[in-house]
């Protein structure tokens, strides 16, 4: 809960700053290399949550890592985050950014999930699909998952749509548990 009041507290910060500056785009980019770097490794966010490490050096480090190789007001957003002790909660910044930017720039994020890839016609018809019913343009995200037997689950936005073999099947499992035999 503390995490997403954090995140959109500051992301939304974050955001009004890149769009006031005009730098949306760049804001964009440089916090998803960052949200990339993140996901392949913790030591960074390790390294900033340790209670052991003095803040002094943990700005030296955010100092000698970022300085310069990112805009200046994003670079001293990072700072704040130290400063403040919120860095650990930077990806839920990035991610909640991230979904600003797209409702800003009218882009919807879905993820597919199926036990087997689908098809390029597949993809073109749920992507369209989509598009009509949000108004928005859909970029898809596609991951496997063995354990959903058939069909596809597709998650935009704020809503689930469960098309898997395996939630029908539970479905009629249940369905079938409440039928008395006499």
């Amino acid at each position: 809960m503390l995490a997403q009041q954090v995140a959109k507290k500051y992301s939304t910060a974050l955001f009004e700053l890149a769009r006031e500056k005009n730098l949306l785009d760049n804001a964009w980019g440089q916090f998803k290399a960052i949200a990339e770097f993140l996901e392949k490794d913790r030591t960074l966010l390790d390294f900033m949550e340790a209670p052991q490490v003095p803040d002094d050096r943990k700005m030296a480090l955010i100092k000698t890592v970022f300085a310069g190789r990112m805009e200046k007001s994003f670079f001293d957003f990072l700072l704040v985050l130290v400063d403040k002790r919120r860095f650990k909660y930077l990806p839920e910044i990035i991610d909640n950014f991230d979904m600003l930017v797209r409702e800003e720039k009218g882009i919807a994020k879905a993820v597919c999930l199926t036990a087997e890839p689908i098809t390029d016609a597949e993809r073109q018809n749920l992507i369209k699909s989509l598009q009509q019913k949000t108004s928005l343009k859909v970029e898809l995200e596609e991951k496997i998952d063995k354990s959903i037997l058939g069909g596809m689950i597709v998650m935009l936005r704020n809503q689930i749509i469960d098309g898997s073999l395996k939630h029908g099947l539970d479905l009629l499992k249940n369905r079938l548990l409440k039928v008395k035999v006499h």
